[in-house]
């Protein structure tokens, strides 16, 4: 079992910045596959990053191609902990953003049914 808790959102002006974080429980972190997504309003919950264990001491980082270059995932499996840097924000990144784990020793396809496990979410605004 791995039990997510997501912090860090709140209400940003446009081109503004926000680092959300992730704490795990568990004491295997480190082989577990870590995403953020995100849901806006009437929209479905879509992919944002994540990192994928590749059974050695390597990990992939993934981004949707509309955070590239803004968005940043960085890991510290000694805290048990993924945060996402997000700057230059858009009023297009307000969302609800989850942290969701699964475990599967490669790299995973980032589909919200990929995932075995998620936090509640922290809310993200970007105004105008």
């Amino acid at each position: 079992q791995v039990q997510l808790v997501e912090s860090g959102g709140g209400l940003v002006q446009a081109g503004g910045s926000l680092r959300l974080s992730c704490v795990a429980s568990g004491r295997t972190f480190s082989v577990y596959n870590v995403g953020w997504f995100r849901q806006a309003p009437g929209k479905e919950r879509e992919f944002v990053a994540g990192t994928s264990w590749n059974g050695g001491s390597t990990y992939y980082t993934d981004y949707a191609d509309s955070v590239k270059g803004r968005f940043f995932m960085f890991r510290d499996n000694s805290k048990n902990t993924v945060l996402l840097q997000m700057n230059s924000l858009k009023p297009d990144d307000t969302a609800v953003y989850y942290c969701a784990a699964t475990y599967s020793g490669t790299r995973t396809n980032w589909g919200t049914n990929d995932m075995d496990y998620w936090g509640k979410g922290t809310l993200v605004t970007v105004s105008s």
